[in-house]
């Protein structure tokens, strides 16, 4: 059985930086391929999207660039995105997903992934 589980920080003041954790038990994440994406209000879940490809690499969306890190601990079986200078903007349910199979074919899009976790609430207020 899968399980994915995002714990981490959950406000913050615009400019600050949060880090959220995603920790996963069933898969390997270096025999997977992870990815962080969130769903702000009124919008897309994919519209912001990071993929670790097993250990191919790692894609980032357009909007996730600059300012969002992902990263991994493999002995701790987790991964984390670092996420700085937030603005309101930032404001979403952010979720972590795994997916057993490798390769680097659509893996910014939701329907991509097979497990997800339950998604935690990121607010960064003004």
């Amino acid at each position: 059985q899968v399980r994915l589980v995002e714990s981490g920080g959950e406000s913050v003041q615009a400019g600050g930086s949060l880090r959220l954790s995603c920790t996963i038990s069933g898969i390997r994440v270096d025999n997977a391929c992870m990815g962080w994406f969130r769903q702000a209000p009124g919008k897309e879940r994919e519209e912001f999207a990071i993929a670790m490809i097993g250990n191919d690499g790692t894609e980032y969306a357009d909007s996730a660039k600059d300012r969002f890190t992902v990263s991994r601990d493999i002995a701790k079986n987790a991964v984390y995105l670092q996420m700085n200078s937030l603005n309101a903007d930032d404001t979403a349910v952010y979720s972590c997903a795994a997916d057993s199979r490798l390769g680097n074919s659509g893996t910014l899009l939701e329907g991509r992934y097979r497990y997800w976790g339950q998604g935690k609430q990121v607010t960064v207020s003004s």
